[in-house]
């Protein structure tokens, strides 16, 4: 497969799911406002876990509830919002039409196109209903591409992509808890369940947390999100299936690390297997967070260098979205 299409395919995908990530996580900050956390300091927290807070400042100054939700939701100037986010997606989408199916072009197309002609009062009156037409249409991709694309080497491209990407945002929902509910992790009785709720919620991760934990509980909810083996959306199960696609793509068993890509992820999905919620919460939510975001951007970097870069060693070009870090 050449490098390009590859890293097109790696880039249509993550750029989806980093749409559906952002309506999530713009979501729950605006279900904790509605249940009182935080106050004015929720739309601030938002800011400050995308890691562009000064980006923000610059463009917006102080952060309020239209400010952000414009900043994350429509701003065209904006790399990693949602508008930009599913425009970058169509035009990775557009340069391989070739290898896709002809149901995931026009779905990318049309979410595209009805992103980009919605009504920004709508979007700003109404927000849940706009985020949730993003997550529906993000998860429709991701069915559509199981069922229509061959699972060959591009398919795996793409859901190594896409889970990098999901581990990243999941580790940013938590961090909006690790900046707006800390009494809650170092106090069980300053415990208020509606808003660890809607946190889980945001991640879609509610019902199943209630299934197997049932009360709700701040570490217990840490180990969903981060621990948990067996859900897809949790960081250890994104890592995990994220290094098998590598693996598939470069054709090496499980547990080698011939290449760069391989060592740097390999490593980080090996320290989720082992690490416990308990260790977690002691290190510090948000410094835990933090850690894992820096090399979850490097193994990303050693994808690039890896797969993507015409001269090896040579840092991703501006012009490609990098997370947050742009």
């Amino acid at each position: 497969m050449l490098s390009r299409v590859a890293e097109s395919i790696f880039w249509l995908n993550r750029c989806i799911e980093r749409a559906d990530n952002v309506a999530r996580i713009v979501d729950v900050s605006s279900h904790l406002a509605l249940d009182g956390v935080g106050g004015a300091s929720t739309w601030a927290a938002l800011v400050a876990t995308t890691g562009d807070d000064a980006w923000f400042a610059e463009r917006y100054g102080e952060p309020t509830r239209e400010r952000v939700l414009r900043f994350l939701a429509i701003d065209r100037a904006y790399a990693n919002s949602i508008v930009s986010c599913l425009a970058m997606a169509r035009e990775n989408a557009r340069t391989i039409r070739d290898h896709l199916s002809s149901e995931a072009w026009e779905h990318v197309n049309r979410t595209c196109r009805e992103v980009h002609e919605a009504p920004e009062e709508r979007v700003l009156d109404a927000p849940h209903v706009f985020f949730g037409a993003v997550r529906r249409a993000a998860a429709t991709f991701v069915g559509v591409a199981y069922v229509t694309q061959t699972h060959d080497e591009g398919w795996h491209f793409g859901r190594l992509g896409r889970l990098m990407e999901r581990a990243d945002k999941t580790s940013r929902i938590l961090d909006v808890a690790s900046y707006l509910l800390p009494k809650g992790l170092e106090d069980p009785e300053m415990l208020d369940e509606a808003p660890w709720a809607a946190l889980l919620r945001s991640a879609s991760a509610l019902e199943m947390y209630r299934q197997r934990h049932g009360l709700i509980a701040p570490r217990l909810v840490v180990e969903q999100l981060v621990c948990e083996r067996r859900f897809p959306r949790s960081m250890r199960y994104c890592l995990t299936k994220a290094n098998r696609s590598l693996h598939a793509i470069t054709a090496s068993p499980l547990g080698s690390a011939g290449t760069k890509a391989e060592r740097a992820l390999g490593e980080l999905a090996s320290e989720l297997e082992f690490v416990t919620s308990r260790e977690v919460v002691s290190r510090g939510l948000h410094e835990y967070i933090d850690g894992f975001q820096t090399s979850l951007n490097a193994a990303g970097d050693a994808v690039f260098e890896t797969f993507f870069a015409l001269d090896p060693g040579a840092p991703p070009p501006p012009s490609t979205p990098r997370g947050h870090d742009q």
